[in-house]
């Protein structure tokens, strides 16, 4: 599990999973560059991986911000020669319903949590491909599994589609590429639940052996596969699973939840 002599970035960095994943990846021996919109909260956390020990750099970046996207890449690479890993973590959560969502916030939902991953995926493979070598493990959730809000569900799957088809599209190439599908875990996102949750380091954790032992894709923690597997096999007792926790008006207005 030595990662020495590689570089990773992260985005999301700034707090949960990515920040989680950036400590991981750096105690085993990789440079990370952490990437997120909070710079404050960013620096913070590239602090500590130094005071461990760890080689971090901090890169202020919006990934729904197609410049910023290509000056992380290039300050990236500018300061440590290369991208081996990479983690699109960064990803916000929505809870308003369609018929009260605004146009503007519904593409902004989808520019962060799917189009960011593939550009930024888009910009550092070719690298990847000229050196035979590299990871591409992206975040997604279990929503991207089973059908639960219409709106990140709908980013969460094009997430795991985009991912999967990609791994295929590279095989012999010498990049691997991973999908990470967690239920909840205790993050900024999750702060309203009140269940007993996992610590986004079990993510975190599952990210770093990805990166050694790649597979397609790995749901944290494991008993979600029997929801996952629930949605394929029985979709109708799913439905009914669902309206019984989850059950609220179509129309009735909630607040989205930005957090990424």
């Amino acid at each position: 599990m030595d990662l020495r002599g590689e570089v990773a970035v992260v985005t999301g960095a700034s707090s949960g999973i990515g920040a989680a994943t950036a400590r991981e990846l750096a105690a085993r021996g990789a440079a990370v560059v952490l990437a997120a919109r909070r710079a404050d909260l960013l620096e913070a956390q590239a602090q500590a991986v130094r005071a461990a020990g760890g080689n971090a750099l901090a890169i202020p970046t919006d990934v729904a911000d197609r410049t910023q996207l290509a000056h992380l890449a290039e300050h990236a690479t500018a300061a440590f020669g290369r991208v081996d890993i990479l983690v699109n973590n960064a990803g916000a959560g929505w809870s308003r319903p369609l018929a009260s969502t605004p146009p503007a916030e519904l593409i902004g939902l989808l520019e962060v949590n799917l189009l960011g991953a593939m550009l930024l995926t888009r910009t550092l493979l070719p690298g990847m491909l000229e050196r035979d070598h590299g990871a591409i493990i992206s975040v997604g959730s279990l929503s991207g599994r089973v059908a639960m809000e219409p709106l990140y569900s709908a980013s969460k799957y094009g997430l795991r589609g985009f991912s999967l088809a990609l791994r295929r599209q590279l095989r012999g190439t010498g990049v691997s590429v991973s999908l990470v599908s967690p239920g909840n875990v205790r993050t900024a996102m999750t702060a309203h639940v009140q269940a007993r949750l996992p610590e986004p380091e079990i993510v975190a954790r599952a990210i770093a052996e990805l990166v050694v032992r790649p597979r397609r894709e790995a749901v944290i923690p494991g008993k979600h596969y029997a929801i996952a597997w629930l949605e394929q096999l029985l979709p109708r007792t799913a439905d009914f699973a669902y309206r019984r926790r989850h059950w609220s008006p179509v129309l009735e207005e909630e607040t989205a939840t930005w957090k990424y």
